[in-house]
């Protein structure tokens, strides 16, 4: 595994978090993720998923070890080029959908695109066309309360996907929905993956990381496990 052409490169990433006692909420992790797999990142509560979590998307720092994301070194970069990297190469995706209430389908996947620089016209045609992927192109003009818990889930996938990232980050992506809008929600980013988009989901359900090509399971913040499911 190359770490310049891996979409997530781990060596050795530790993160400790000072009390009394300190909690080691990673200690030692070294994984690879390449260009167009689906992982799934799977513990417990207080396992080290949302630490993972926070150093792929890059909003923490390793205390000590190497991270890069799609050949970047993080601790080589400013806050502003981070900040960049955010905006051009990685996606999220939370349990909460975080849409602007009052503001259409549209434009809170427009206003996914603020920092990129692209003028309002371009950042609502690139919105557009990533809501019709997701198959809500009858959805442009509705607010959020008008569309479902699944539909919503959608236009927050449809946001993280608009930047056409290197990376989609999905925490929890099924946690506010019933089970028929949590599967609906599973099949569009196994979709999305047999498109080419590399995808990692966070996830303490065993249901939905059964469904994930690789699991990586992770206890105390510790890798324990990495399995690939058996091509049929």
């Amino acid at each position: 595994m190359n770490a310049q052409t891996s979409v997530v490169h781990l060596t050795g990433v530790s993160r400790l978090y000072p009390g009394h006692p300190p909690v080691r909420a990673l200690d030692g992790v070294s994984l690879s993720i390449e260009p167009g797999e689906m992982v799934g990142i799977v513990g417990p509560s207080g396992s080290g998923k949302s630490t993972m979590l926070n150093i792929l998307g890059t909003l923490d720092r390793a205390d000590s070890g190497v991270v890069r994301i799609d050949g970047h070194d993080v601790a080589e970069l400013a806050d502003r080029q981070l900040s960049a990297l955010r905006a051009w190469r990685i996606g999220f995706v939370f349990q909460q959908f975080f849409l602007s209430p009052g503001v259409s389908a549209l434009d809170n996947v427009a206003d996914g695109l603020l920092y990129t620089g692209m003028s309002l016209r371009k950042r609502r045609s690139q919105a557009r066309t990533t809501l019709e992927h997701v198959e809500l192109g009858d959805r442009t003009h509705h607010k959020p309360h008008e569309l479902s818990g699944g539909q919503r889930q959608r236009v927050a996938v449809a946001r993280a996907l608009a930047g056409r990232p290197s990376l989609l980050l999905a925490d929890e992506p099924t946690g506010a929905l019933d089970s028929t809008s949590g599967a609906a929600v599973i099949k569009l980013l196994h979709e999305l993956h047999d498109a080419g988009t590399t995808i990692v989901v966070i996830t303490h359900d065993h249901d939905v990381a059964k469904e994930l090509p690789r699991q990586i399971h992770i206890l105390d913040g510790k890798i324990e496990s990495d399995e690939r499911a058996r091509q049929p």
